[in-house]
């Protein structure tokens, strides 16, 4: 704003002469984080800043240190710089997560690079990008804490016992521990625990992954059996309730803040879903070993408890271990444990309801939720050549899937499971099926024999994601991953515009499949409204995702990927910038205002469900009451019509308090049909006011309108004002007209 140096220099200090002019006592923050000195006023009074204040002209008051009593608030400070904000948040998201993703993503390519040597890859390998970006961090600051929940750990197999993840550091040498030693018993590892931990954020989170898969790709018979690797599909299995357990324990948490509740409902859910995978047996095994936490972290990475006040507006890191998993097969060994974490944090408004009650209206978004909470790699030799032999199918004429049409990349495959990620890899279309390969999992086959019904949904535009929604029987789950299990039974192929595999699906299998009779299944294309909720979740997290990736990289890019990784961040946001500004009541009919949902205030429902007023007025002797007889008569089948007369003694005079009431009223009734859904409630519901005499029109209209109660203002509508004209009733003498009748016959009342 200023070009001149000196210019500048003299508006900032002018500035500061004018800030503190009228007071008396100001607070200096002197000392940084984790840097407490000792407060010396005559250090701030060297300030040049400070200094200038006695020039002359400028503050010309003498010594400021003199004039105004200087208190050091560094540590007060500190602890409001320690919580979280809408702004501290929008920073974590854009700068901090990002850089949080990027190590995962480092430890990632780790493993992909090395996989034709991953039996000899080390502890002290895949963890490198981790301790790296833990240990470098800390040099610059001053964390004390110590505990192992707030350190990275890579350890693999059946090193992953109670001891070693309790020892409380990890940057012991682990060279020797290799995937290929340490399963049990010195056998190949079957699965590896990680945990990344930002070294001065309140980030952090940990997953299981596994050394093999969790499905045997269908090769034409599911007669036809191959051995399965019980190890990793128990550790896979204990793994999917534990991650069901952590989810279910940080929405009980965001409700209730109570650990203790959050714990309870978190051991509920884990054994709950052990029946349901049917293993029932290791219950008994496993209560024992269970460990459930949540901890409260701030700005700086220090651990806060939780009772503490200001954890509220902190960072909350949930996690479970379930320690040292028995070996179900020999009755001896352990193979390990199984971790799962995420970062999360929560927001709660109190929101004053109209009876004069309090209640909590509470939201959380989990920041970590786009690490991958899956991942497998190819190990052992039979998965491999299971794997190869899938694929075999590509070099033959004729196969279990029928003729090979076309493939390549760019495709992704997603499950309905919210708790697993689109995955990418290579698609090849048949003539009866679908083959789906990427390195992690190795192949998945679809015949169409276990799909009962397929569908594409690509909004008739080419920039819109051509989606596959696949319906599927339940004899395909022993050929899934087991994080495509889900109860619905469907998957959705995603094939990006501009891709080969977009254009030649279109050029060389589109018409085959939608014509194809003899298998009994043809492709359906279907419109956006005929989609499922979860269609269109599953579609619109794909859409973003091709957004992001369609955009070149920059700024927008950055907030593009953001969108599709977390895409409730803008809705919480919103909930959290409220809830951060006060403690104090919110009355339930603001609330959507303020959190910007305009479109479930009141005021905007639908028009079907708000009652249509049709006011009938007339003069005295015009037959309003005969009118109003007729149409409830002549319209009971179409609706239900609801009559208000006048009920004082002067027809002049209209109450509008008491019209007031009677909306009320009728709301209530309406309401309490609703719930009972039948037939007669189910009407559409109209109201009739009829009105005698002289009274004006606009009387109803305002006794509407300043309705004390917003729910009722917005649950009724003025649909007409109809006057009856009784010619004979209009005149007086010397054909003069009553009072009224031109007002009451005039248009846009």
């Amino acid at each position: 704003q200023y070009e001149d140096e000196e210019v500048a220099e003299e508006f900032k200090i002018s500035s500061f002469v004018d800030m503190v002019r009228d007071c008396s006592r100001i607070g200096i923050p002197y000392s940084c984080q984790g840097h407490l000195q000792i407060f010396d006023m005559f250090i701030v009074e060297k300030w040049p800043i400070v200094q200038a204040f006695a020039l002359e002209g400028i503050g010309g008051d003498g010594f400021f240190t003199m004039k105004y009593e200087l208190m050091d608030v560094s540590v007060d400070l500190w602890k409001t710089y320690s919580k979280m904000d809408p702004v501290s948040l929008e920073d974590l998201v854009f700068e901090g997560l990002m850089i949080f993703e990027h190590q995962w993503t480092n430890f990632f390519a780790n493993f992909d690079t090395e996989i034709p040597f991953i039996l000899e890859l080390s502890e002290s390998q895949a963890g490198e990008p981790f301790r790296s970006y833990f240990s470098h961090g800390m040099i610059s600051s001053h964390i004390t804490d110590n505990s192992p929940s707030r350190q990275p750990f890579v350890l693999f197999g059946s090193h992953s016992t109670k001891e070693n993840l309790n020892s409380g550091n990890f940057n012991f040498p682990s060279e020797g521990h290799l995937v290929r030693n340490t399963g049990l018993g010195g056998s190949t590892a079957k699965h590896m625990v990680v945990q990344c931990v930002s070294p001065k954020g309140p980030l952090a989170c940990s997953r299981t992954y596994f050394f093999g898969t969790t499905h045997i790709p269908f090769l034409g018979n599911d007669n036809e059996m191959h051995k399965q690797a019980e190890q990793v599909m128990l550790l896979s299995q204990i793994y999917t309730a534990v991650v069901e357990a952590v989810l279910a324990g940080i929405e009980c948490y965001a409700k209730t803040s109570t650990e203790s509740k959050a714990k309870e409902v978190a051991e509920q859910m884990l054994m709950s879903v052990l029946d349901t995978l049917h293993l029932t047996q290791l219950k008994t095994a496993l209560r024992s070993k269970i460990a459930f936490q949540i901890q409260a972290v701030n700005n700086h990475g220090r651990i806060t408890p939780l009772d503490n006040e200001d954890s509220l507006f902190l960072i909350k890191t949930a996690s479970m271990v379930v320690f040292d998993i028995p070996d179900l097969l020999t009755g001896r060994g352990c193979l390990g444990s199984v971790v799962f974490s995420e970062s999360f944090l929560t927001s709660q408004i109190q929101v004053k309801e109209k009876d004069g009650s309090m209640n909590s209206e509470s939201s959380h978004i989990i920041l970590t939720a786009a690490i991958p909470r899956y991942a497998s790699w190819l190990v052992e030799d039979s998965d491999v050549k299971l794997s190869e032999k899938a694929q075999h199918i590509l070099k033959e004429d004729k196969s279990f899937l029928g003729t090979l049409l076309t493939g390549g990349d760019g495709a992704y495959i997603c499950s309905s499971n919210p708790q697993a990620m689109p995955a990418e890899g290579k698609l090849y279309f048949f003539s009866d099926g679908i083959l789906f390969s990427d390195p992690h999992r190795g192949s998945i086959s679809i015949s169409k024999n276990h799909m009962s019904y397929i569908s594409l949904y690509d909004g008739d535009s080419t920039s819109i994601v051509a989606a596959l929604f696949i319906d599927f029987k339940s004899s395909l789950l022993a050929h899934l991953p087991i994080e495509f299990h889900t109860r619905d039974n469907f998957l959705m192929i995603a094939l990006f515009p501009k891709t080969k595999i977009y254009k030649a699906f279109y050029s060389q299998v589109f018409s085959l499949w939608q014509n194809q009779t003899n298998s009994g299944l043809s492709l359906r294309v279907v419109q956006e409204e005929f989609l499922s909720v979860e269609q269109k979740r599953l579609h619109s997290s794909v859409q973003k995702l091709f957004n992001a990736l369609s955009f070149p990289s920059g700024e927008r890019c950055r907030e593009l990927k953001i969108s599709a990784a977390l895409p409730e961040l803008d809705r919480f946001l919103q909930h959290f910038t409220v809830s951060s500004v006060s403690h104090e009541p919110v009355m339930r009919a603001h609330l959507p205002t303020l959190l910007q949902q305009s479109e479930i205030v009141p005021d905007s429902k639908a028009e079907s469900d708000k009652v249509v007023i049709t006011v009938i007025t007339g003069l005295p002797g015009c037959r309003c009451s005969d009118l109003c007889a007729f149409l409830v008569t002549f319209s009971k089948e179409q609706g239900r019509w609801i009559v208000y007369r006048q009920t004082m003694d002067s027809p002049e005079c209209f109450s509008a308090a008491h019209f007031q009431r009677y909306l009320s009223s009728v709301l209530e009734a309406q309401q309490n049909h609703s719930v009972r859904q039948s037939t007669y409630a189910k009407k559409s519901k109209r109201l009739l006011v009829v009105l005698q005499g002289y009274t004006d029109v606009i009387d109803v209209v305002q006794a509407l309108q300043t309705h004390p109660d917003p729910d009722v203002k917005s649950s009724f509508i003025i649909g007409a004002v109809n006057t009856c004209v009784e010619p004979l009733s209009c005149y007086m003498e010397h054909r003069l007209l009553f009072p009224k009748f031109l007002d009451q016959c005039s248009q846009g009342m």
